[in-house]
């Protein structure tokens, strides 16, 4: 059994003599973070809420920590709502240490626990795909939809051709755009023409899921479609565009969204940095963060709101500021 993070403590102080009193200093606040670590799950088992929870677990960046603490609490732990909570909070986590246990999550008589299973895969873009599989079938719409996911970010370009053909067969409208714009992810190119059919689709959702699906694959339907949004002079359509890139690597995406990081509405030229932050492009968390810096108003919360998804750590931004000279 793992030691706790308070006896660990305890035995650190007993050490604060020791000629190594800056490493031990630090051990002392490593243990004490893991021993708050350790007080935020048992909050969760006890009904705190997750969000907060995660929160405070990114802050004190002991992911793995909490996500090995979970996976042995799941085991034991036997009241429904915790549980759910309790994988939630694991999904959440990005952790690739709950990896396991997520899979062996996968097969959970609750529904909402194979569902948040799924998405902590999807999140840690595991390769693993065979226990997924059987979720595409699944008796509940938001399980199926998140296993889409997973089997999406899996990378694996043997999904491709399963997503296209459980979206065939798929009847919830928000599944089946899931499962299209998964393709995407797949990097199966042989499934462009499928997705190209759904262009056409009755539905708006399909369409624009089979858009994000070929945007991902940088086929030149896809690139036209989100082009004809973003050239829009209405600022709601250009935000249409935009998503289209979500998960797109900036390497396919530089070319469509670079010139929206001028565009006027502020809002959409953070959500462009972010996402080519996201996709690759490292200088783009700089922007974000210098933009920030210099903006004012209501245009500051835009560029805020963007850096806070990518849970920008306070130490990150101070290292950014002092080597742009504009902070000490």
């Amino acid at each position: 059994m793992r030691p706790s993070a308070r006896s660990i403590l305890v035995l650190l102080a007993l050490l604060g003599a020791s000629p190594t009193l800056g490493a031990t200093s630090t051990a002392v606040k490593k243990a004490e973070h893991r021993m708050e670590a350790d007080e935020v799950v048992a909050q969760v088992i006890r009904g705190g809420t997750v969000a907060a929870a995660l929160s405070r677990l990114h802050y004190l960046r002991e992911e793995d920590y909490a996500a090995a603490e979970i996976s042995e609490q799941m085991r034991r732990v036997v009241d429904e709502r915790a549980r759910r909570n309790l994988a939630a909070l694991l999904s959440g986590l990005g952790s690739r240490v709950g990896e396991r246990a997520l899979v062996q999550l996968l097969a959970d008589a609750d529904g909402s626990v194979r569902m948040s299973a799924a998405q902590g895969l999807a999140r840690v873009r595991s390769r693993v795909v065979e226990p997924v599989l059987p979720l595409l079938q699944d008796k509940s719409s938001g399980v199926r939809r998140e296993a889409a996911r997973a089997l999406g970010a899996s990378g694996n370009v043997k999904m491709g051709r399963v997503l296209v053909a459980a979206a065939k067969d798929e009847t919830d409208l928000e599944v089946r755009a899931a499962m299209l714009a998964s393709v995407g992810e797949t990097g199966d190119k042989k499934q462009i023409p499928a997705l190209k059919a759904y262009l056409d689709s009755g539905s708006e959702g399909t369409r624009f899921a089979a858009a994000r699906g070929l945007c991902r694959l940088d086929a030149p339907e896809g690139v036209a479609f989100a082009g004809r949004l973003l050239a829009s002079s209405d600022k709601f359509v250009r935000r249409q565009g935009l998503e289209l890139y979500e998960g797109v690597s900036a390497k396919k995406s530089a070319r469509a969204l670079q010139p929206l990081l001028e565009d006027k509405e502020r809002t959409l030229a953070a959500a462009a940095a972010r996402i080519l932050y996201q996709g690759g492009d490292a200088s783009m968390l700089e922007w974000l963060v210098l933009a920030s810096w210099n903006a004012k108003g209501t245009d500051k919360l835009d560029y805020e709101k963007e850096l806070e998804t990518l849970q920008l750590a306070d130490d990150q931004r101070k290292a950014i500021l002092r080597k742009a000279g504009v902070a000490k």
